[in-house]
């Protein structure tokens, strides 16, 4: 294997770690903790893609600004980026992003943080190969349990081919709506060798009848590097129904 220097290993890991973080890139009522009804891994399946198809087909466009920020740590030094994104979705020409602001690292905020925003682009013209469905995963009922105070079902989800853009691990799903609330994922498979560990914690959350990402961590440890850990946040959205008015709600 080729020798890298350690800082070119770092910023590699780092870069490809991105592609596997942004793959894990639904109407909130108060309810009892008690599940609607017992139902298998299958019948939960079937329901959530119901509702994705109804959400997709509903939802018109949203608009949000979102943080992105990176802290690397090692015994060496301390690096840190953040950057500001206006982030546009149309049902009909899919997302656009524009880059507000940005400061820190300017290694970090070009090869990291754009990275993902650029990778965002990508999955999100392919979502058919990285969605969450039977044809990517498969799915094992582990339990459930209050979250948010709604009701929820626990699922383990295994992807059927080993690959850096799919994950395994963990999601809870709202036992009301049948939307994705949270996840707690691995890349399926590690994007690199530099990379010894990747963890996804992901989290969705109603707006105006619409489950949409509320915010993503992610802590990468780096082989004889450190760990850098990411987030975003995913800020206010405006969303505009295809037959209503808009609806604006803060994420907190």
């Amino acid at each position: 294997m080729k020798r890298l220097s350690l800082t070119r290993r770092i910023n590699y890991a780092l870069e490809v770690a991105v592609d596997a973080i942004l793959t894990c890139m639904g109407s909130a009522q108060p309810s009892n903790s008690a599940l609607p009804a017992h139902l298998n891994s299958e019948q939960i399946v079937d329901r959530m893609q119901v509702h994705d198809t109804a959400q997709m087909e509903m939802l018109g466009s949203y608009q949000a600004l979102r943080h992105y920020a990176i802290e690397y740590r090692s015994f060496f030094k301390t690096l840190d980026a953040k950057i500001d994104v206006e982030v546009n979705y149309d049902a009909a020409s899919g997302k656009s992003f524009r880059i507000l602001s940005e400061g820190g690292s300017h290694t970090l905020c070009g090869k990291i943080l754009r990275r993902a925003v650029d990778s965002e682009k990508e999955t999100s013209l392919n979502r058919s190969n990285t969605a969450l469905i039977r044809a990517n995963y498969t799915f094992h009922l582990a339990g459930s349990e209050t979250l948010n105070s709604r009701p929820a079902y626990i699922l383990d989800v295994e992807p059927i081919t080993p690959s850096k853009f799919l994950y395994r691990g963990r999601i809870w799903v709202d036992g009301i709506d049948f939307a994705v609330a949270r996840m707690e994922v691995q890349p399926g498979k590690n994007p690199s060798f530099w990379i010894s560990r990747t963890v996804i914690h992901h989290m969705n959350t109603d707006v105006g009848g619409f489950w949409l990402p509320q915010q993503n961590r992610s802590e990468t440890k780096v082989r004889i590097g450190g760990t850098a850990v990411m987030t975003i946040d995913y800020g206010t959205y405006r969303v505009v129904c295809r037959q209503s008015r808009p609806v604006i709600s803060e994420l907190r």
